[in-house]
């Protein structure tokens, strides 16, 4: 059955992606496009691009640079050290950090060469697949990319090398699939969750919260407290389904909303990083942690401690979410009841970790997030052995 799947091992110049595009100073982006748009190699080239424009915010202009691309090739090298001792794959779809593990983050700094390979409904496998040791699904839960996960599935049954978070188990980070799958946890709450047609009212107890089905970032997320909300709700976003999920008040004693990115790998959590607002809905940047210290002092010394208070306060609703996700590796979002249990508000194998936070501000976080990729790199070491 492997005789299928054919590898080759490639020669492919390394492009730069988000990771180092991010660290420029704005004066440099010129350079970057002089720099893409004099690549020999086209494919190369419209790939560059859509790193660079995706690092700009400019979404709608970098897709249609990787369908360019991707028009051309479906596979690119993005991290070659010096003396790679890993080879790793990373199976990919169209699409942007939203749809795609960003790994890139992870393996920086490494000895790990990370290859992508995309893959698409309407063609077919490529015929030079790069050679690799391991391969890990970077394709994200959504309903726009189930199709092509369980695509994934089916070629996985030929392919010749390890493969980390199989198709099938990442379907399992679906709001509502994973609220069926964690409910009754203990120590663990996750918010009821069901998927509404829009114009049907609703069957939970208020308040809720609502969202569209597959948005990200907040977009269209809110809380309502009525039906008279819901139809109001419902004029002003035209999308055809939504999530909606009970409210969980999560307000620590001095009134502050606390939220924490948290990895799990070969499931063991790691802390990424704490956000403190006062807002329910908890973003790193609109927390603004840049501009609070004691913010940061209280990030730091959660970082300290987590491996001997928060981990182990927690460990059985962690391991709990591994066991069952049966993923080697996700992000969660999660927060603590008043009553400390542990808040689950999001699973997704595309959250984002990096170590790409100003290191004049954040002196200590570096140190913990190395802690995680030194286990990413051991989870691929592992699969290996």
């Amino acid at each position: 059955m492997t005789s299928h799947i054919l590898l080759s091992e490639v020669a492919i110049q390394p492009i730069p992606t988000s990771v180092s595009i991010g660290r420029l100073p704005a004066s440099d982006v010129p350079g970057l496009f002089n720099a893409s748009m004099s690549d020999p190699d086209q494919a190369n080239m419209f790939m560059r691009m859509f790193f660079i424009l995706q690092a700009l915010g400019q979404r709608e202009l970098a897709l249609d640079m990787q369908a360019k691309a991707l028009a051309l090739r479906s596979f690119y090298r993005v991290s070659e050290p010096s003396k790679p001792e890993i080879r790793l794959l990373a199976l990919m779809g169209p699409g942007d950090m939203m749809d795609n593990t960003p790994f890139e983050f992870v393996v920086e700094n490494t000895d790990i060469r990370l290859d992508l390979l995309f893959l698409a409904l309407d063609q077919p496998l490529s015929d030079i697949i790069p050679d690799h040791d391991v391969a890990i699904v970077a394709l994200s839960e959504s309903d726009k990319n189930r199709p092509l996960l369980a695509r994934m599935d089916e070629l996985f049954a030929l392919w010749p090398r390890p493969i980390l978070n199989r198709p099938e188990h990442i379907t399992r980070c679906g709001r509502d699939v994973a609220y069926q799958l964690l409910n009754d946890v203990p120590g663990l709450r996750i918010p009821q969750t069901q998927r509404l047609v829009r114009e049907q009212n609703c069957g939970m107890r208020f308040p809720i919260t609502i969202r569209p089905i597959d948005s990200h970032a907040g977009q269209g997320f809110e809380k309502l407290e009525s039906n008279e909300d819901l139809v109001v709700y419902y004029e002003a976003h035209p999308e055809p389904e939504f999530f909606i999920a009970e409210y969980f008040d999560y307000r620590s004693p001095d009134g502050l909303f606390r939220k924490y990115r948290i990895v799990l790998i070969d499931g063991a959590p790691y802390l990424c990083h704490l956000a403190i607002s006062d807002h329910w809905i908890v973003h790193y940047v609109s927390a603004n942690m840049t501009a609070n210290e004691w913010k940061r002092k209280e990030e730091a010394s959660a970082m300290e401690s987590f491996d001997r208070d928060f981990a182990v306060r927690h460990g059985n609703a962690f391991a709990a979410i591994y066991e069952r996700l049966g993923l080697d590796y996700v992000v969660l979002d999660c927060g603590e009841t008043p009553d400390g249990c542990l808040l689950l508000f999001e699973v997704d194998v595309a959250g984002w970790i990096h170590a790409t936070d100003p290191v004049d501000v954040f002196p200590y976080k570096l140190k913990y997030m190395q802690k995680a990729f030194d286990a990413f790199r051991g989870l691929l070491a592992k699969s290996l052995a």
